[in-house]
């Protein structure tokens, strides 16, 4: 029998079903401090209780990690409305038992009749949330071609037992937590202001802990991707339904460019930091090529003798990430539409020479950092998950929609959100995105084109065998988590969990501030910072990490308490 099938799949069910099967020891734990369990089966680690449970029932099924991130991508397009999707997109980094790596770009493209001056008006400025909130914001889909993919590259279970739990989740619905009420009704004036005459997310009372979330349009169009693969999403019913809403409100997207899009395997970005061998997204993310600089420009320094977030430490992460996010601006594309100069970015001696203006004494100014040269020249409401199942194979996944809930438009009759995508395009030279990050010509606006990226899904090897698999949203901030977090284990001697924990700070280059969170710095810190001349601000949450640890023990998860981020382990 499919235990997958109707309403059987719930949280409470599973328990009972896999509780039955002898010798099996399952475990969920919420994120929380202390010392994390350690499983030695496998393990998910996600933004959501369900999601969870869906990836750790499949590795209990006999299915393997990329089996399970199958199923937790579609398990957090029902239970994740945020940031989990079908009409998003997002990278995979993949590592096999044996050591064996790859990568999938399922990154969102401009549609066909996209243009490189679209958002702009008569006057050449930026026309206020085209790129946003609007039918033209959406990149073509990228996620359920990528699922695809890596399910006919690497899955073992059949297609549609990967799906069962979502569409379970969609149908039946789900209930959901404080902070996803929280999130619906903070939006319900943009929900019933950009889909009239549809009442997705739209509730007359406000949302409530535990109330039900059901979602049959979506479970209808999940059973046709469950049945017909591929064809279920770019052609047929839901393509149709798909244009029908582009329609409606001059979008750009046509059945042509959903039947045109295809995800795309690529070589890993690696470096290596201290002999651990670092595996990482290579471009459209500009976050591999990111993280390998940061890694390098702080490697000679005894950050261990400096400390966790001691003044030292953080002056000199601050000054690498001005230069990193400096060279970001202008070097980082589509490498299918841009020659991005890999090999040069990541030599030792040209990182090295970016840091040579670093000086202790004193902040060097945003102002005098440009782009480096040589010769030859993402909304804080993405998610992350990161997988390993019982022979080792890891997966590493980092998927979006941009901002939170997207454009916030729902497809009328498929009942998912669009993306806004186009917004990670540079729309004018020079001029920030909604993460304030600014680009250049490398990064604009093309038909076909997929946009820039800082989703830095990461693996790392020690000694040739599996150490983590780590990853986290952030928008503009998912660089610096997932180089914190890195360094957290291994400079700061944290455990997985205590990793991720961690306060976290931020700088990009421009604006020319630190961004920490609240009680990442002393004010000792602060005021020997300031001094110094860093301006430092305070934030909210920075990146939502989730991440696994291979210790001696086994596999030790670290889910982000800022949200409801679980691990899931056997």
């Amino acid at each position: 029998m499919n235990r997958f099938a109707g309403s059987e799949f719930s949280y409470r069910v599973i328990k009972i079903i896999l509780g039955s099967l002898p010798l099996l020891i399952i475990a969920a734990a919420k994120a929380q401090t202390g010392t994390p369990p350690v499983y030695s089966n496998g393990m998910v680690v996600c933004a959501y209780p369900d999601a969870a449970q869906a990836g750790l029932f499949i590795l209990k099924k006999g299915g393997n990690a990329v089996d399970a991130a199958v199923a937790v991508q579609f398990a957090l397009a029902v239970t994740l409305p945020e940031a989990g999707n079908i009409g998003g997109g997002g990278f995979m980094v993949y590592r096999s038992a044996k050591g064996q790596t790859n990568t999938l770009d399922y990154r969102e493209k401009a549609p066909a009749a996209a243009s490189t001056n679209m958002y702009l008006d008569a006057a050449g400025n930026i026309i206020p949330n085209m790129s946003l909130y609007t039918h033209q914001a959406s990149g073509v889909p990228g996620s359920v071609d990528g699922m695809v993919e890596a399910h006919r590259k690497y899955g073992r279970l059949p297609w549609a037992v990967l799906l069962q739990p979502a569409i379970s989740l969609a149908r039946n619905g789900f209930k959901i937590t404080a902070h996803l009420a929280a999130d619906l009704n903070r939006n319900q004036a943009d929900f019933k202001r950009l889909n009239p005459g549809k009442a997705y997310f739209v509730k007359n009372a406000p949302w409530q802990t535990g109330d039900v979330l059901v979602q049959t349009d979506l479970a209808n169009t999940l059973q046709l991707i469950s049945a017909k693969g591929r064809a279920g999403f770019y052609e047929g019913r839901v393509a149709a339904q798909l244009v029908a809403e582009m329609k409606t409100g001059n979008g750009l997207m046509t059945l042509a460019d959903l039947k045109n899009y295809h995800s795309k395997w690529r070589k890993a970005i690696t470096g290596k930091y201290k002999g651990y061998k670092v595996i990482t997204m290579p471009p459209p993310s500009s976050g591999g090529i990111a993280l390998v600089q940061l890694l390098h420009a702080v490697e000679k320094y005894p950050l261990h003798r400096y400390g966790y977030n001691r003044d030292s430490t953080v002056q000199l992460i601050t000054e690498a990430e001005r230069r990193v996010y400096a060279d970001r601006s202008k070097y980082l594309g589509d490498p299918d539409f841009y020659k991005v100069p890999v090999d040069s970015l990541l030599k030792p001696e040209y990182i090295t020479g970016r840091m040579a203006s670093f000086a202790w004494a004193q902040a060097t100014p945003s102002s005098t950092i440009q782009p480096g040269s040589f010769a030859g020249y993402e909304s804080d409401q993405t998610t992350h998950y990161s997988i390993v199942d019982k022979e080792g194979n890891a997966v590493s996944i980092t998927t979006t929609l941009n901002g939170s809930f997207g454009s916030k438009i729902v497809v009328n009759g498929a009942g998912f959100l669009l993306n806004n995508e186009m917004d990670d395009f540079s729309s004018k030279p020079g001029t920030p995105n909604m993460y304030g990050l600014v680009g250049g010509k490398a990064n604009s606006i093309q038909p076909g084109k997929r946009m820039l990226s800082s989703m830095t899904p990461t693996i790392l090897e020690k000694n040739g065998k599996l150490f983590m698999v780590v990853g986290t949203p952030g928008g503009s901030t998912i660089i610096t988590s997932v180089f914190q977090t890195i360094l957290n284990v291994i400079e700061f001697d944290m455990d997985m969990q205590q990793a991720v924990a961690a306060k976290r700070f931020h700088h990009q280059w421009l604006p020319d501030n630190i961004t920490a969170e609240n009680n990442a710095l002393t004010p000792e810190v602060k005021a020997i910072l300031t001094k110094k001349g860093y301006k430092i601000l305070d934030s909210g949450g920075i990146g939502r990490v989730d991440a696994i640890l291979k210790t001696r023990a086994g596999y030790q998860g670290g889910a982000d308490p800022r949200g409801d981020d679980t691990t899931a382990g056997w």
